[in-house]
Parts: structure tokens; C-alpha cells; sequence
């Protein structure tokens, strides 16, 4: 079987059936490799791939593109009609509408459509798809940027499933002639003798263009004061223009008063995503965390601003009101509709330009809400998030500029120590003591992991190579390790606290898995907790230069025997599989609070065990659901196994239900 690039689940719209409605549309596993894309079904019961339902050749595939969503579709393609006053978010909706993000694959039989949960999975696929078809020899010129619907393009009303395109490609500029077929562009026709003496003269000199039409704009989030000379001050709120983006986690931009330097792209937005800047607004928040805020809070009118849960692409208002003698208070989820000429209102049809503008009505005017909007209420995610490196290309660090506070603990590879680089900025710092890794190598890989940026990944600040013993300077997280944290029995958790602690982790995995990184030991002892509670993924990577060798062999007490897949065990054969094997054993953690793996069992006896089939059982705090979940990450075959994308995807579905 070919290597798999790419597996997420989507919506795909039927390609045979001539009417299109709410019924044609099917939830299935895409798998893309080098040679082909299919598509599966997936059992959500059992977490398994089911049955091939068809399949393209990669050859071919003659187009990869977005496409423009139906606006004021028809009634038999639309749900009943209601008045927003009506609208209540648990609702049952329609399954098209938590995948809003459309693309189509063009092939010989014609486009197949598909639809995508976020529009960051989606340009991943395209971006994929292009690249493994950039050889083919029948790419289109030209397509349609609109869905073939009942009989027509919705964009040129063309009648022919496979009539030439109204768009040119992006990056392509050949003329053609009406009639041609899209799918197998003719050679182009010698020139014309006008056309040649065109040819012949020399070609003008490319206009000039001012920087701001060339690049685009951002604005910050939050403040932040440069570290070393090549950085550029940030003020939140403020506008700036992007220069250069060669480095992922560091941009070259300019100021208004023309100051260049470099910007932590982490603390950047772009201009038309700008809600990010106000306290009101809470991108990554369901509907039960909203509720909890507020409840917290307490305050009359508290109201926060929110990624709608189960209208994907818009937003909610969650308010809370309170009366004289009322205890518990009200909470009201209001969701921001938009008119055809992109108009924004709420309760009542008073329309604006901008979400700003409406929520700066409503917080003088009730206008049909339960409240006025009187207090935002914000939470931990308005904090600032770590830099990738300790400033642009500051990877060497001078244990000059570090200070120590306390002892956090030891590990495998040494001490741990709580400090403050530069007096200001609060560090962790592995002390890595003598023969116990491959410092070369690492060395070489640290710039590498430096780059590796994601919120709920511990960030490498970067490394002290100088003296020995080598230092690893890293993110400091003051809650300390996942697995103590569970085991304190001074704490109690909520079912949707656990299922908050998984969904962390597998989102920092999932961007592991983009990056095509293998962490090799995750488990709940290699995760760490903020102060807020947020879990975040710790140690990527570092077995790879462990030179202890009981480490290494799986027969040795202190190779992670419990956490690893039988291909592991056998072979040591590892992939991100593997690392999809581990994390179903971290959600067994998580869920029994810190519990050892096959507990009854020492080393010796769980490798036999699993590799003849046994798996650890559903913990008591875990629902079917669950450890529904937990188990599809325990299949024998690492194939048969979801990718984290779509772990992900069903951890976020099971989070979004109401209790």
C-alpha cells in the first residue's frame, strides 16, 4: 500500500444523482497517496475505516480548486426559513453546515465536490493535491469557481458538465477558443503575422508598485517589545505591513512611521480577521465553556463573542442577565446572521456594516436581546503566547542571561530548573547531564524544533552548546506535569474538563503530524500544565538521542513498553501511528487520572499481551463515546488507525454536543 499523505474526513456531494438537496451529501474518510484519492466510509461507532466507496487517479486529475458557496440557494436546498428571534443553536441543523469550506477535484468523469470542516484543512488538501498533480499533462486552463447544480453552473449557466471553465486558473494566462473542451486543451495555434511582429518587440519594463499593494496587512494582538535589534516593536490594535515571510514563526514587517524589523507571527492577524483584537472575543471557545465564563463572572450583561458551535462560519453573542432575587441568572446564545449584501444583525433587522459596529449598538440598546451588552468577559486565551525562540534567530543562548530560581525536578535527561532569562522572562532549563544524549545530533536537529510553533506545544526558547553541561531553555509552565496533575487528589475534574485535557493534545499533535515530526514518547508524563489549565505537548522528538541503552531496547524498564503499538515493540518500526497508538493510551491516563497502563503487568508481560491482542479497558470516567474514540487508536494494523486530523475532528464533535 502507497504511504499515505493526507486523511480527513469531509462531506462529498454526490456526483451521480441530477437534483441536489440536504440528502446528497455524505460524510466519508478521504485518503489521498501518490497514486490515488479515495474515499471511505468510516465507522464513528467502532472508529474504522469501512468500505472503498470509489476512488480518482491522481494522474488523472486535471484540477484542484475552491469553490464559491451557493448564496440564497433555493427552498428545496435550504432549511425551513425562521425568524432569527426564533432560533435556538441546540437545534438540530443541517449536516452541510459544519463543513462550509468547498473545494472540487476535477478528474476525467468531471468535479467531484468536496467539503471541508475549517478553511485551514482545506488549503492544506489543495495545496496537496497540487503539488502531486503539478506534472500532469492535462491541467486546466480554465474552471468554474461555482457548483454545477440541477443541470447548470450557478456561475455561467453553462448546461454541459464538462464546458469549458469561465475563470483562468490562477497563474495561467493562455487565450482560448469557445467550444474547446476543458478537459483536453488543444496545442496552441501558431501566431498570427500581427501576432509575431507583437512578439518581436522588445517587451516594456514591469510598472512599479508602492509596497503596500504588493504585500498585505496585519494587526497585533497583543504588545510586544523587541529582544534583540533585528526585532520590531508590536502595539496592540496597531496596523502593520508585512515584508517578508520566509521564516514561519518570524515575519519581516514595517511599521506606520516606516521602522522594518522582525515580528513574532504568532502575535499577528490579518486586517479583515481583526476581531481578535477586542477583549469580547473568543475564537477557539465552545458553548458550554461560554456558559461556564459567564456563570463565573456572574455579572449582568456579561456577554462574550464566539465562533458559533453549530453554524460553522458565523458567530455567537452569549449573554447573561440577572434580575433582583434571581440566583442562577440567564444565559441567551445569540447567533450574528448576515443579509445577501453581507449586512450583519442579531435579534432585531438593525443592520451594519461590521460585527464592531453591531456589538457597539447593542451595547447601548438592548434591541430584542435578554441585556444590553454591558461587560465582555474574557478568559486566559487574551494572554500573550510564547515566541518561537527567545527573539529572530536567537537560537544560542548565554547562560550569562540565565538566572535560577528552583529545582522542578529531574528526568531522563537531568535536573530541571525554573528560571528568568534576562530577569524578566520566565524560563524552564533542562540541565542535560554528560553521556546521556547524542549532543551532536541534537544540536544539528535544534533549530529545526525551534521552528516548531504551536499554542498548545511546549515552546523551544533555544539552546546553550558553549560549556557543558548543555542547557535547554524551553516555555516554563508553572502547573507543572500533566501526570501529577491528574493523580492530585486534591482535584477534581469534569467530564468535559478531561475531554478539554485530550483535545489539547491531540491539536498539538495533529500540527505535529503536518509537519511530518514524530514525537516517539508521548504520554502523560511528557505533557505539562499552565496556570490556566491548558495542556500542552513537551519533549518532541527527544528520545531520538537518547544513548542510554535500556532506554532503546524495548526489553529495558525505562523504554516506554506501555505507550508503544505491537510494530513498535516488534520491529521498531515507528510513524505517526505510533504516536496515534500513544495518545490513545494519554486519553486512557487522562480518563483514569493518572493510572499505569496494564497495571497487573510488568514490561516483559505487556509486550506479550498486546502483541497477541489485548487492549486496556474503558475507564469508569469515560463514556462509549469515548473510549470509542481511545480504542480506534488501538487497531492492529497502523492503516486502520485515524490520523489526529480526524481524531481531532471527532473530539471536537463530541465536545460541541450538549450534555
Amino acid at each position: 500500500m502507497s504511504n499515505i499523505i493526507l486523511e480527513s474526513i469531509f462531506l462529498k456531494r454526490s456526483q451521480q444523482k441530477k437534483k441536489t438537496s440536504p440528502l446528497n451529501f455524505k460524510k466519508r474518510l478521504f485518503v489521498l497517496t501518490e497514486n490515488k484519492l479515495s474515499y471511505y466510509e468510516y465507522d464513528f461507532e467502532r472508529g474504522r475505516r469501512g468500505s472503498k466507496k470509489g476512488s480518482v487517479d491522481v494522474e488523472k486529475i486535471v484540477c484542484v480548486e475552491t469553490v464559491t458557496p451557493e448564496n440564497d440557494p433555493p427552498p428545496e436546498r435550504r432549511l425551513p426559513e425562521r425568524k432569527p428571534e426564533d432560533f435556538n443553536e441546540t437545534e438540530q441543523i443541517s449536516i452541510i453546515e459544519r463543513f462550509p469550506y468547498p473545494f472540487q477535484v476535477v478528474h476525467e468523469e468531471g468535479p467531484l465536490y468536496v467539503f471541508s470542516p475549517t478553511e485551514e484543512l482545506r488549503s492544506r488538501w489543495i495545496q496537496q493535491l497540487k503539488s502531486v498533480t503539478r506534472y500532469n499533462s492535462n491541467l486546466m486552463q480554465k474552471y468554474h469557481p461555482c457548483l454545477w447544480t440541477d443541470g447548470q453552473y450557478l456561475c455561467c449557466s453553462q448546461t454541459a458538465k464538462m464546458a469549458m471553465g469561465c475563470r483562468v486558473v490562477e497563474g495561467k494566462s493562455r487565450s482560448f477558443r469557445s467550444g474547446r473542451s476543458l478537459l483536453k486543451p488543444e496545442k496552441p495555434l501558431p501566431p498570427t503575422p500581427e501576432e509575431s511582429q507583437v512578439i518581436k518587440k522588445p517587451l516594456p519594463p514591469e510598472p512599479t508598485t508602492n509596497t503596500s499593494s504588493r504585500t498585505r496587512k496585519v494587526v497585533a494582538l497583543y504588545d510586544y517589545t523587541p529582544m534583540n535589534e533585528q526585532d520590531l516593536q508590536l502595539q496592540k490594535g496597531e496596523e502593520y505591513i508585512v515584508l517578508e515571510e520566509s521564516n514561519e514563526s518570524w515575519w519581516r514587517a514595517q511599521d506606520q512611521n516606516g521602522k522594518e524589523g522582525y515580528i513574532p507571527s504568532n502575535y499577528v492577524t490579518e486586517t479583515r480577521d481583526s476581531l481578535e483584537i477586542f477583549e469580547w472575543y473568543l475564537k477557539n471557545i465552545t458553548r458550554r465553556q461560554a456558559e461556564e465564563l459567564l456563570k463565573k463572572e456572574g455579572k449582568d450583561g456579561g456577554f462574550i463573542v464566539r465562533d458559533s458551535t453549530s453554524k460553522a462560519g458565523k458567530y455567537t453573542v452569549s449573554v447573561f442577565a440577572k434580575s433582583t432575587g434571581d440566583l442562577q441568572g440567564t444565559i441567551r446564545h445569540y447567533v450574528v446572521y448576515s443579509t445577501p449584501q453581507n449586512k450583519y444583525f442579531l435579534a432585531e433587522k438593525h443592520l451594519f456594516d461590521t460585527i464592531p459596529e453591531l456589538i457597539n449598538y447593542h451595547q447601548h440598546n438592548s434591541a430584542g436581546l435578554i441585556s444590553r451588552l454591558k461587560y465582555p468577559v474574557s478568559s486566559h486565551q487574551k494572554n500573550a503566547p510564547s515566541t518561537a525562540g527567545l527573539g529572530y534567530g536567537a537560537w544560542e543562548i548565554d547562560p550569562k542571561d540565565l538566572t535560577f530560581l528552583k529545582e522542578l525536578g529531574s528526568g531522563q535527561f537531568g535536573v530541571v530548573k525554573h528560571g528568568k532569562w534576562r530577569g524578566r522572562h520566565d524560563v524552564a532549563v533542562k540541565m542535560i547531564k554528560e553521556g546521556c544524549m547524542s549532543e551532536d545530533a541534537f544540536i544539528d536537529e535544534a533549530k529545526v524544533m525551534m521552528n516548531l510553533s504551536h499554542e498548545k506545544l511546549v515552546q523551544l526558547f533555544g539552546v546553550c552548546t558553549k560549556e557543558r553541561p548543555i542547557l535547554i531553555v524551553t516555555e516554563y509552565l508553572s502547573r507543572g506535569c500533566l501526570l501529577t496533575c491528574l493523580r492530585d487528589s486534591r482535584q477534581s475534574f469534569q467530564a468535559t474538563e478531561l475531554l478539554e485535557m485530550c483535545k489539547d493534545v491531540c491539536e498539538a499533535m495533529a500540527y505535529l503530524e503536518s509537519k511530518q515530526f514524530l514525537h516517539r514518547d508521548l504520554a502523560a508524563r511528557n505533557c505539562l500544565v499552565n496556570e490556566q489549565g491548558v495542556v500542552k505537548v513537551s519533549d518532541f522528538g527527544l528520545s531520538r538521542y537518547v544513548l542510554d541503552d535500556d532506554y532503546i531496547s524495548s526489553v529495558g524498564s525505562k523504554f516506554p513498553v506501555r505507550w508503544s503499538p505491537p510494530e513498535v515493540l516488534l520491529y521498531s518500526k515507528f510513524s505517526s501511528k505510533s504516536d496515534v497508538w500513544a495518545f490513545g493510551v494519554l486519553m486512557w491516563e487522562i480518563y483514569t487520572l493518572g493510572k499505569m497502563p496494564y497495571e497487573r503487568f510488568n514490561n516483559s508481560e505487556t509486550t506479550e499481551h498486546v502483541t497477541k491482542g489485548l487492549r486496556l479497558y474503558r475507564p469508569h470516567l469515560a463514556s462509549e463515546r469515548v473510549y470509542t474514540i481511545m480504542y480506534s487508536c488501538w487497531h492492529e494494523k497502523p492503516e486502520e488507525r485515524p490520523t489526529f486530523q480526524v481524531l481531532l475532528g471527532l473530539i471536537i464533535d463530541l465536545a460541541n454536543e450538549d450534555p
